[in-house]
């Protein structure tokens, strides 16, 4: 019969006699980043939306957090290139609208209704907290 667990984090976890799929783990709830209905784990490179894991590219995971760990704060272009492609200057915003539109699919941000991810003009892209 299976027991309850509950992690804390609006998330629980039924444990059983039988072991654990190998794909199945529990999340690090101490290193968890909760922004609306997106959840991050930096240490482990998981994220979920509605408590169902994405799957990311190591350079979405990465534009991910740069926003989110800053959410309600706009992040300028500039920063986004040097935090997430470790470069001083680029050419093209091309790279960064590439990856943010794959970003949005999969976060099911609508571009142009967005509720979490939002760009300003002229300034840059701003990880919305409600």
């Amino acid at each position: 019969m299976p027991i309850s667990l509950h992690l804390g984090t609006k998330m629980s976890v039924a444990i059983s006699c039988n072991p654990l799929p190998r794909a199945l783990y529990l999340p690090n709830v101490g290193s968890m980043i909760e922004v609306q209905e997106i959840k991050l784990d930096p240490e482990t490179r998981r994220a979920w939306r509605n408590d169902e894991e994405l799957t990311l590219s190591r350079k979405e995971f990465d534009l991910v957090h740069a926003l989110i760990k800053r959410a309600g704060d706009v992040v300028s272009r500039d920063e986004l290139m040097r935090d997430v492609w470790n470069a001083t200057f680029y050419t093209s915003s091309k790279t960064i609208d590439v990856h943010l539109g794959w970003v949005r699919r999969k976060l099911g941000d609508d571009p142009r209704k967005p509720h979490l991810i939002t760009t300003l003009r002229g300034k840059g892209l701003r990880f919305e907290k409600a």
